[in-house]
């Protein structure tokens, strides 16, 4: 069905893109007053014996970012690879706008109202906050107590840009799950305000200080708040959008094969990469220690994961599945997000080889019940970021993370998420419709949304 954007529509278009903004200002919070700039002295701290402790943090912090910054090449890659050679460019044309997008929109909005500045934080002048429109919203720490605290600081700038990567991975999630058939502009439209507006409400409630925050309730890197928040995220987005034409038929499930696995194994090796600053960043310092060991823990998750993966879908299936084994990674990964630095060894192990299992399960199981996800998104970083959550609560060698207040996290999180999207997206495609046409679903979107394939072979 065509849709033309006549004034009903733009009306209806602006009403939406305005909702995000009511909403946050039931769930944000009032910023308090920055402390006076003038108590602090950027030279004095310079000379002081906390400031080698502050570099070092602020240098590792800036280099998890962009570890995390090199996840979204991953991404891009693994879906790419994953999809169907026709609509390459596509894919490739949502991970340049999501993460373009979600640092600007991370910048003027989401920074500001996932941490609101608070009594430990100060204004430094000069060169740790400069005033304006990043360092007025969010100040880094006191550097009065920068030798006396676990976390010994970094600049607002360090803080912000590493949680910005963490912001476009939603998003990215997303993306993978609804290849292949979804029109360009209203995903355009759906992840600015997932990204925008949305994560930085849950993203609040644990590491912003609120309500999750207040119950006790952990999180480490994000394998409720960033990627089951991605997952449910793109379920609902699936939900409304359907399959693809051609996969569920009246003789059963059609395979639709993605058109290079090479790029595939590329990108889950990159994300792997790029999990070292997701969880090693997480730790917020260069504590040798809480870096080195979630590493570790990360590490021998993702091992378990593929393992798991490999002879779960052997036995089920009967061949040794490359594209379960990269899912399975992939799972034990965002797995272990949640407790990287609060599990042992050997518990990060047994969390990977349950996640490999799972996903294999669940990706199954969606495709059982014809719900399309091409790349298994909605499997790894939805049902296997829940369980990474929940693993924290059976887990864990700190007795103050309750199994019950996992639980709870992660599902509020998740539906949150959920609900969100499925407002928005079944909006959008009253407004201005979801799903290229099926024509378009056919050619390729490389074609009919940008005009030209990613391959020219003779």
């Amino acid at each position: 069905m065509k849709h033309r954007f006549n004034l009903r529509n733009w009306l209806l278009l602006a009403g939406l893109l305005a909702l995000p903004l009511l909403a946050t200002g039931v769930f944000g919070q009032e910023a308090a007053a920055p402390a006076d700039p003038s108590a602090y002295s950027d030279e004095a701290f310079m000379a002081s014996d906390g400031y080698a402790v502050f570099t070092v943090n602020n240098l590792w912090i800036c280099i998890a970012a962009a570890l995390v910054f090199i996840m979204h090449l991953g991404f891009a890659t693994v879906e790419s690879g994953l999809s169907q050679s026709k609509n390459t460019v596509n894919i490739l044309f949502k991970n340049v706008w999501i993460i373009t997008t979600g640092i600007l929109l991370y910048a003027f909005w989401g920074f500001y109202s996932m941490y609101p500045p608070g009594d430990n934080y100060v204004l430094v002048s000069g060169v740790f906050a400069r005033g304006g429109w990043l360092g007025s919203a969010i100040d880094m720490m006191d550097p009065a107590k920068v030798t006396a605290e676990y976390n010994a600081g970094y600049t607002v700038w360090g803080d912000f840009l590493f949680q910005a990567m963490f912001a476009a991975t939603a998003a990215t999630i997303v993306s993978g799950a609804v290849a292949e058939r979804v029109k360009l502009t209203s995903f355009m439209v759906f992840s600015v305000l997932l990204v925008g507006f949305a994560y930085p409400v849950t993203g609040y409630w644990k590491w912003g200080g609120g309500w999750l925050a207040d119950r006790g309730f952990y999180d480490f890197a994000g394998s409720s708040v960033v990627h089951a928040f991605g997952g449910f995220a793109a379920l609902a987005c699936v939900l409304i959008l359907g399959p693809r034409r051609g996969k569920y038929t009246k003789d059963g499930i059609k395979p639709i094969v993605g058109h290079s696995m090479p790029l595939a194994t590329i990108g889950v090796l990159i994300l792997w990469l790029g999990w070292f600053g997701f969880n090693g960043g997480s730790a917020l310092s260069a504590d040798p220690k809480a870096v080195s060991y979630s590493l570790v823990t990360t590490s021998l998750a993702a091992a378990a994961g593929a393992i798991g993966s490999i002879f779960t879908s052997w036995i089920v299936i009967k061949k040794p599945d490359l594209s379960m084994a990269l899912n399975g990674i992939l799972a034990g990964l965002v797995g272990i997000t949640a407790g990287a630095d609060t599990v042992s060894e050997g518990s990060a192990v047994l969390i990977g080889i349950i996640a490999g299992a799972l996903v294999v399960g669940s990706i199954l199981f969606f495709d059982k019940i014809k719900i399309d996800d091409p790349v298994g998104a909605i499997s790894v970083h939805g049902i296997c970021g829940m369980w990474g959550t929940i693993a924290v609560g059976i887990f864990s060698f700190n007795s103050e993370h309750s199994l019950f207040t996992q639980i709870l996290g992660t599902v509020a999180i998740s539906l949150f998420a959920f609900v969100f999207s499925y407002v928005v997206f079944f909006a959008l495609k009253a407004i201005m419709g979801v799903r290229v046409s099926e024509e378009e679903e056919a050619g390729g979107l490389d074609v009919a949304e940008h005009g030209a394939p990613a391959y020219h072979i003779s």
